[in-house]
């Protein structure tokens, strides 16, 4: 049996979880991010196991319920489940550090889109976040150096699943990406996209929440903290805590390169 080619033993399967920081709309955050955490198929029971154990950890050391969504606003502000615990600022430090650097750990492969929505006044600032989002994930789909093909099954954030529906539709059918030799724009059809994306509550989604902590992170990478409580619990230096796990091909061919794994537009 064969994939477009490529027979069923060169062919890997990949969940991409995808989440975000920031608003749309240009009155409100002047920056929009999504977070995309790439994780093998096959790995993904053990993964989530281990996820469940680091939830245990963390309910041994600071209180928290295993089932609680952790997301980074809520430990900047000590918010949401987190409120009744009154961490202190280094507790939370710890715990965002701690589940940043699990992506490493777990083998998973996480890059990020930021927006700086000055740059596009004509367009929503998810609507550009996706597109670049989608062009990275056709990009990891292609073989690799050992020829092996990768299929993605998208899952993201419950929000606007319509527009994301549509323009991932609009990306398999058609695609699309810049030159990376600056010499126009490519027609790239994202083949291996599995399906339509699909929509979680993120309350229900321990990988949806690592990937919220991601693309915060992406954001106070390019945009330093400026007060505490924020720049003791997220210093600009924590989008470097993923380690291994960050996937510099998402922008290895832009100018500047910028950190690593940040497509800054």
């Amino acid at each position: 049996m064969t994939v477009r080619g490529a027979t069923i033993a060169d062919v890997a399967v990949y969940f991409a979880y995808v989440d975000e920081s920031g608003d749309t709309g240009m009155a409100g955050s002047r920056t929009y991010s999504l977070a995309c955490m790439l994780v093998r198929a096959t790995t993904w029971p053990n993964r989530f196991d281990r996820i469940i154990e680091y939830r245990r950890e963390l309910r041994d050391q600071f209180g928290l319920p295993v089932r609680a969504e952790l997301k980074a606003n809520y430990l900047i502000r000590n918010g949401g489940p987190l409120r009744p615990l009154r961490l202190s600022e280094n507790a939370r430090y710890g715990i965002y550090r701690q589940t940043m650097r699990l992506h490493a750990k777990l083998g998973f492969r996480t890059f990020a889109v930021l927006v700086n929505k000055q740059n596009h006044p004509n367009r929503t600032a998810d609507d550009v976040a996706w597109e670049y989002a989608l062009q990275r994930l056709e990009r990891f789909s292609t073989q690799d150096q050992q020829g092996v093909t990768h299929l993605i099954l998208i899952v993201h954030d419950e929000g606007n699943a319509p527009a994301v529906r549509t323009l991932a539709r609009k990306s398999r059918r058609a695609g699309g990406a810049g030159s990376r030799f600056g010499t126009g724009y490519m027609r790239l059809p994202f083949n291996g996209l599995l399906d339509d994306p699909v929509p979680r509550d993120s309350r229900q989604s321990y990988f949806l929440q690592m990937a919220d902590l991601a693309a915060y992170a992406a954001y106070r990478r390019y945009y330093p903290p400026p007060v505490l409580p924020v720049r003791s619990v997220v210093p600009q230096d924590m989008w470097d805590e993923l380690g291994a796990a960050r996937h510099y091909q998402a922008n290895m061919y832009s100018s500047p390169h910028g950190p690593p794994g940040i497509v800054h537009v």
